[in-house]
């Protein structure tokens, strides 16, 4: 303790006896060298308290170690500069220049904290499996929410930054005060983003969609891909990308397929002929889905929904897993019924039929002659010469 203390008043002394330029040099050196020695002794610290225990703290830390001892630093020279001979102006310069690097590196250690926690909290879920509801759910507030806490962190670290500045402050104060026009324009002109925003929160609360789900939107089959804080991206199915405003979702009505559950009801229409066995179809329809890997095991029903002039109309419905499953097998289903009837009942696919109405003899009249018809009868001589 003793040789500390003899240390720090040689050192003192040797710095009442420097230039000043040389003093206030060395005093921010020091500094700087300490902010550093007290950084690696935290991590020191923290890296034997914690071990395998507290995985967001440990990240937390991890990923923040350069932007931590930067903020370490500028703290430290901020209260160096206290002590050293400086001009007031230039200090007061510096020192301002310190409290708005030290506001930046506070908003970004922010950014990467709560980066850190929505990423742990999404390793618990997973979108592989077949019934990702619950996954889908969490994954879509975890990110909605994580951009609406970058977008706050960032108007936040801008308006703490904008208040060191006294005039830019006092004319903050006296705009907002005379507020009027400018603030009726200003208030139009934030209107589509304030709406997004808003949007987007009562998407991460209310949550008509969600990451993945199957949706129509403007009579465009897709899957939400990705929700950003302003717009909506759907992956149709010929790997188009349609994109799509944040409020439409909470304006206009659109089909969610997916809104409960990922399992979907496929229909199938037929037309076949009057003397198509039904019987025959449905147990084949039944042999069909029972058989096929891609039905959930839920529904299969087949009956005749219409009767038209040549034909009568068969609806097959039959439950899948997802959306893509239904639509193969849809397919599947068509395809086999189609090739069942053209190989056992030709007959029952549908043809078009020519009906001969034969007339009553009796009732036959010799139609009249016209006037204008020419007679076979020979003219008499005296008329032919």
């Amino acid at each position: 303790m003793i040789g500390i203390e003899t240390i720090w008043s040689s050192i003192r002394d040797a710095l009442i006896r420097a230039p000043d330029w040389l003093s206030a040099t060395a005093v921010l050196v020091i500094a700087t060298i300490a902010a550093l020695a007290v950084h690696r002794l935290i991590y020191a610290i923290f890296d034997r308290g914690l071990g395998e225990r507290h995985p967001f703290l440990r990240r937390v830390l991890s990923r923040a170690k350069g932007p931590l001892a930067l903020a370490l630093v500028a703290f430290a020279l901020a209260a160096a500069l206290q002590s050293a001979p400086i001009a007031p102006v230039v200090s007061a310069s510096f020192s301002r220049l310190l409290l708005i690097a030290f506001i930046v590196l506070a908003g970004w250690i922010a950014h990467i904290a709560t980066e850190v926690g929505s990423s742990l909290y999404l390793r618990q879920f997973t979108l592989e499996s077949e019934d990702n509801l619950l996954a889908r759910k969490h994954l879509t507030q975890v990110r909605i929410l994580k951009r609406a806490m970058h977008t706050l962190i960032v108007v936040v670290t801008l308006s703490a930054v904008l208040m060191t500045f006294e005039p830019v402050r006092q004319y903050g104060v006296s705009l907002f005060a005379s507020a009027g026009a400018a603030g009726l324009i200003a208030g139009l002109a934030a209107r589509p983003v304030l709406s997004n925003l808003i949007a987007g929160i009562q998407i991460a609360t209310t949550q008509p969609i969600r990451i993945d789900d199957q949706v129509v939107v403007e009579n465009e089959t897709g899957r939400i891909e990705e929700i950003t804080s302003t717009y909506v991206v759907i992956r149709l199915w010929d790997m188009r990308r349609l994109i799509v405003p944040l409020s439409y979702f909470i304006e206009k009505p659109f089909q969610n397929w997916t809104r409960d559950s990922t399992n979907l009801v496929g229909t199938v229409v037929l037309y076949v002929d009057f003397t198509a066995p039904l019987d025959a179809i449905r147990a084949k329809f039944d042999e069909i889905v029972k058989a096929s890997p891609l039905w959930d095991g839920n529904l299969v029903k087949l009956q005749v929904t219409d009767a038209k002039e040549g034909s009568i109309e068969l609806r097959a419905l039959v439950s899948a897993r997802s959306s893509a499953d239904a639509f193969d097998l849809r397919c599947e289903i068509r395809e086999k019924l189609i090739g069942f009837l053209q190989q056992d009942y030709p007959g029952a696919l549908p043809r078009a039929r020519q009906q001969t109405l034969s007339q009553d003899p009796l009732s036959q009249k010799t139609p009249p002659q016209k006037s204008n018809e020419v007679s076979n009868e020979r003219p008499p001589r005296s008329a032919a010469r």
